[in-house]
């Protein structure tokens, strides 16, 4: 867990491909933000129910069905809305194709409520957190692929998706994909982040932007 004041953010594994969930929220407004939902949604509900919280909005990084595969189960679970880049439609309203083909459950996607917009920002109801969240528009692994970024804590943090992951990137060979624009969106966007920020992947472990330009065998600085 991360917390500065009253902003608290957790992230956690979920679903058959390990996605990596983030829950954002405001101890004093109970407002938060899952980015990820994933396609385990018992288990979902099972962390986030309990904290009583009132989810604001639900972020994508992208719409590959591991990342929100189940996605409408939780929003209309807890009447929030869905958020992904217009670039990754085409990704979305094909879940049940991506479900066949990977032997997954997936929702049928319900109608997008919110297109994600490079540099857009997000609040929550609480004088520490407005336009605290950043996303970046990062095309390469898929054309919609975004990261978000929040300098609220004391070390400043991204949830990258499936753009950067610790000594590797997103794989390009899927529907979409682009490996010169990955390499792109890294060195242009994520790599003029602050070096010590701290790096949520979409699978596995954390990792900094410091350690990525350095040993990164894919993306060096």
């Amino acid at each position: 867990m991360f917390q500065k004041n009253s902003l608290n953010i957790e992230t956690r594994p979920m679903g058959s491909y390990a996605c990596n969930t983030t829950l954002i929220y405001s101890t004093i407004s109970k407002e938060a933000i899952i980015i990820d939902p994933g396609n385990d949604f018992d288990s979902l509900d099972a962390w986030i129910s309990p904290k009583n919280l009132i989810i604001k909005y639900l972020l994508h990084t992208h719409a590959h069905f591991d990342h929100i595969g189940h996605s409408a189960k939780a929003a209309e679970k807890y009447k929030a809305p869905i958020y992904l880049h217009h670039d990754d439609d085409f990704l979305y309203q094909a879940l049940a194709v991506q479900g066949q083909f990977f032997g997954q459950k997936v929702d049928a996607p319900k109608p997008l409520d919110g297109l994600l917009k490079h540099q857009q920002t997000f609040s929550l109801t609480d004088p520490d957190l407005k336009e605290f969240l950043k996303c970046f528009h990062t095309p390469g692994h898929t054309p919609g692929s975004c990261c978000f970024y929040t300098e609220g804590l004391e070390t400043p943090l991204l949830m990258s998706g499936d753009t950067l992951f610790r000594g590797s990137i997103g794989r390009t060979d899927l529907p979409g994909g682009d490996s010169d624009l990955i390499l792109s969106s890294i060195k242009k966007e994520l790599y003029q982040l602050p070096e010590e920020t701290m790096v949520i992947t979409g699978h596995g472990p954390m990792t900094r932007i410091f350690e990525e330009k350095k040993t990164n065998p894919f993306v060096r600085a």
